[in-house]
């Protein structure tokens, strides 16, 4: 069966810190049985380099029996002493080892040869020795050796309490830290678990509810922070919804209305196959708006989306496209349209995408701009962008609504009413589309001087 990580953090945390704590442990534990294991052999070699040095003065003294007497009777009972002459023949054996001799490899003859001390560990019998072999010299030469071994059973003993402490400690303070890390999880954790029964409260209802900073500043608060600015967003979305769709049922309800009213009157009396004529023809015209008002409110839900395609898209000939409609649309209202053009720009993006935010800045020109009035279409490049900037000679906008202006169904009272301003959409629709092709639409107004609505799109490379 396939282990899986716990889904607490805690646990894991916990975990974690047990494993990180463990391996961290052994690597200590390791590294200092060795360092002892190190020292103590240190410690073993000066004493015996010290004793063999003390023996050998001895022997060069012809006091080597009474020396090494009185060595084996001091505390180092567990001391060996033995002198051999140059050709190997034991000399003295000191009572500990009871007629045994100590081994002399080849390795001490050539140190001894070469008036070096040679340390080797052996086994005699049962015992592992550390053994060290001084030479005597006499005239420039090796005419004895003097040979120094010591049991390393005491060593071996501290070692092995040492292992055994190291048995019992390690697991108690792996035990222990268990434990701790386990407390500290869960009061680090526990902001962490508060914050979450506070989030579950927080409902589309109650978005208003905020997560409780504790003042630390720490990355629990920074957390909360986050979330907090996270939800304030999510509350002016939410309101942002339920406004628009507050406007758009009222906007729908207007032409039903109206559409239901004719009906019902025609209804009330039998007429004439040219009086429904005229009654069906009359409706025609809201069933259009209620058309045009849905397709506008789909565009607005789609309007914010990356286009799905994009394509070398000629900024001259949308203006052209949608100039040809101002045209129209301002030749019974007495106002002038032209374009001028710069330098030709072509931009990356959904061509018909682009020519819809294009027209709604043109239409809303035309429509409020008084008889004889100017409309003007202007296509540059500048600074690597596209620029087109449509321009009216209206009565402006008050500096307090130039942001406004953009927000669905939103028509100003002084300038824009339900006759001419449709549903309010127009340029809700033109900046998502600008917006969403990664450019900027922005606004220059000014009260009885008109306005200037300018389109800033990336221009195409290569």
């Amino acid at each position: 069966m396939r282990w899986r990580a716990p889904a607490s953090i805690h646990t894991r945390l916990t975990l974690w810190y047990t494993s990180v704590l463990l391996i961290t442990l052994l690597v200590t534990s390791g590294f200092s049985y060795w360092l002892l294991t190190l020292a103590l052999a240190q410690d073993v070699d000066r004493a015996l380099l010290g004793l063999a040095e003390v023996i050998r003065e001895a022997v060069a003294a012809d006091r080597a029996p009474e020396t090494a007497e009185a060595i084996a009777d001091s505390e180092f009972r567990d001391q060996f002493v033995q002198v051999v002459d140059a050709g190997g023949a034991p000399a003295y054996l000191s009572r500990g080892l009871k007629g045994q001799t100590l081994p002399l490899s080849a390795a001490a003859r050539e140190g001894a040869r070469r008036g070096r001390p040679t340390l080797e560990t052996v086994q005699v019998g049962r015992r592992h020795l550390r053994l060290v072999t001084l030479p005597v010299l006499r005239d420039g030469r090796p005419s004895q050796l003097v040979q120094v071994g010591v049991s390393l059973s005491r060593s071996h003993r501290a070692l092995a309490r040492y292992a055994e402490t190291l048995v019992i400690l390690v697991p108690l303070g792996l035990a222990l830290a268990a434990l701790g890390g386990a407390l500290v999880a869960r009061k680090a954790l526990k902001p962490v678990d508060e914050m979450s029964r506070t989030a579950r409260r927080i409902t589309a209802e109650h978005l208003a509810r905020r997560l409780e900073l504790r003042g630390t500043g720490d990355e629990l608060d920074r957390l909360a922070e986050t979330l907090n600015e996270m939800l304030a967003r999510l509350e002016g979305a939410f309101a942002e919804m339920r406004r628009f769709s507050a406007d758009a049922a009222h906007e729908l309800r207007t032409p039903l209305t109206a559409l239901k009213g004719g009906l019902e009157v025609a209804l009330r009396a039998a007429r004439s196959p040219r009086e429904y004529r005229e009654v069906l023809v009359a409706r025609l015209e809201e069933v259009d708006r209620l058309i045009q008002l849905a397709e506008d409110l789909l565009l607005v839900g789609r309007s914010g989306a990356e286009p799905a395609s994009r394509s070398p898209v000629d900024l001259e000939q949308i203006a052209l496209e949608a100039l040809d409609i101002g045209a129209q649309l301002a030749q019974p209202r007495g106002v002038t349209v032209r374009m001028e053009v710069g330098e030709p720009v072509t931009v990356l993006g959904d061509a018909a995408a682009l020519q819809r935010a294009v027209r709604n800045l043109v239409e809303n020109a035309v429509k409020f701009t008084p008889a004889g009035g100017l409309v003007e279409v202007n296509v540059d490049s500048r600074n690597a962008s596209g620029v087109l900037s449509v321009r009216d000679t209206g009565p402006g906008i008050p500096p307090g609504d130039v942001e406004r202006v953009f927000e669905p169904f939103v028509r100003l009272d002084a300038a824009r009413d339900r006759e001419s301003g449709g549903a309010g959409l127009g340029l809700s629709i033109a900046r998502s589309i600008v917006t969403a092709h990664g450019g900027t639409l922005t606004l220059e107004t000014a009260l009885g001087r008109g306005s200037r609505f300018t389109i800033h799109l990336p221009a195409a490379t290569g």
